[in-house]
């Protein structure tokens, strides 16, 4: 492909994640629809869709102009750094190029220096206005800081499958592979590749060693002090990560039941523990939910489990490194659907908890309005839960994350270079 031809793939792509789509999935199905591209021409295209949604309101403001072709002209102005002029060349129309640009792109491209130069600094953080004064509650003085390591890219973290190898055995076979891996820091499970090969194509992942995981989903899981024999409930499985997770430390002693409304992303769970070898897990479809009526689904768990893992639905503002275009689907009406969720998996989580056991508040979310503030609602509700240290049980062999003092474990990716991650451990008492 031509350098333009690649420019005219980029705004299509931005544009189909312009209607709300997710960009990993929208650049999965264009690669496979356009095989006639090489690697080289994949890599280039997704680095240029990851340039715009990463400085997408840089971009926009710099042109006063928020189409796909416009952003894609800023992004050759600001991330290649040539002219106005070398930019308008690739857009001439010929051979699969973008079409000639109108008066209106030429006059916003000769002004697209000086305007980024007054840019308020949300814009430059890529931050919606909206959300700047939760990040400031959130973090303090340290907000910037914390929103420009979610602009960086993300490395790609596996979780080795401790339930039949180890993770120097599982990098060796890497390694074998063509795959070079180092340990993660704080998680003992997890390697970081240090390359760009597709680990779901080795062997080492298809018999099941190793899954693809982020470390603070890992570090979450690990701070659940999930032991063998227990009972688990994953109240919102989705696919199923964090409950292979939970599977694989309990080594075939006791049961995880993997929960979520969603039959379809259920669906994709069982062939995932069909290759890890999670025996001991079960899933559950669950229907809606009254908190004044009997649980349809769960009702046969209540009081009995030792511990319910609720990676609750949240904003999913941890992970704007690997889906910089969620912060724009963000809204505030969103935003009052996830707490109003979340609410009520607290609930329902909170009756299958036995006199003793814990319930592990999960979300993806750096907002202190999806975390503290739930957790304090939940315990003013329901005192017979209590909230403990992280830290307890917290494996001998794994150093302790660089993360704020205080009872809940909250993962950034400035702060300890994993997604952003909440966790709250709550024990009940009576």
């Amino acid at each position: 492909m031509t350098p333009s031809a690649r420019l005219s793939a980029a705004i299509d792509i931005l544009g189909e994640i312009g209607k709300g789509r997710v960009a990993d999935r929208v650049l999965s199905y264009w690669a496979k629809s356009n095989r006639y591209a090489g690697s080289k021409d994949r890599a280039a295209i997704q680095e240029r869709v990851f340039d715009v949604l990463r400085n997408r309101a840089l971009y926009a403001h710099g042109m006063r102009l928020e189409t796909p072709r416009a952003l894609v002209l800023a992004s050759l102005l600001h991330h290649d750094g040539i002219s106005a002029d070398e930019a308008g060349q690739l857009f001439d129309g010929v051979r699969f190029a973008p079409q000639p640009l109108s008066e209106e792109e030429r006059i916003a491209l000769e002004a697209f220096p000086t305007e980024i130069e007054s840019a308020p600094a949300h814009v430059r953080l890529n931050l919606p206005g909206w959300l700047v004064p939760e990040f400031q509650q959130a973090f303090g003085e340290g907000f910037e800081q914390e929103i420009g390591a979610l602009n960086e890219r993300a490395p790609l973290d596996l979780r080795v499958n401790m339930a039949l190898t180890n993770r120097e055995a599982a990098r060796q076979r890497l390694a074998d592979e063509g795959i070079e891996t180092e340990p993660t820091p704080w998680s003992p499970w997890g390697l970081r590749s240090t390359g760009k090969a597709r680990v779901t194509h080795t062997a080492t992942y298809k018999d099941g060693w190793v899954d693809v995981q982020d470390e603070g989903s890992q570090l979450a899981c690990l701070a659940a002090h999930v032991a063998p024999g227990e009972q688990v409930v994953d109240l919102c499985a989705g696919a199923g990560g964090k409950a292979l997770a939970l599977s694989a430390v309990l080594r075939g002693e006791g049961h995880v039941v993997a929960c979520d409304t969603d039959p379809r992303r259920l669906g994709r769970l069982l062939p995932r523990a069909e290759r890890a070898g999670a025996g001991a897990l079960e899933t559950r479809r669950l229907k809606p939910f009254d908190p004044d009526s009997a649980d349809p689904d769960l009702g046969d768990l209540e009081g009995r489990i030792d511990c319910v893992f609720i990676d609750a639905p949240c904003s999913g503002t941890g992970t704007w490194r690997r889906q910089p275009e969620a912060r724009w689907q963000l809204t505030p009406e969103k935003l009052d659907a996830y707490r109003a969720a979340q609410t009520e998996v607290l609930v329902r989580g909170g009756r299958l908890v036995r006199p003793g056991g814990r319930l592990v508040y999960v979300t993806c979310s750096v907002l202190g309005c999806e975390n503290e503030a739930q957790i304090d609602a939940f315990l003013q509700e329901f005192p017979q839960f209590l909230a403990v240290p992280w830290q307890h049980g917290w494996p001998d062999e794994a150093c302790l994350p660089p993360v704020p003092e205080g009872p809940h474990l909250r993962l950034t990716p400035y702060t300890s270079g994993t997604d952003g991650f909440f966790v709250c451990i709550l024990e009940r008492h009576a």
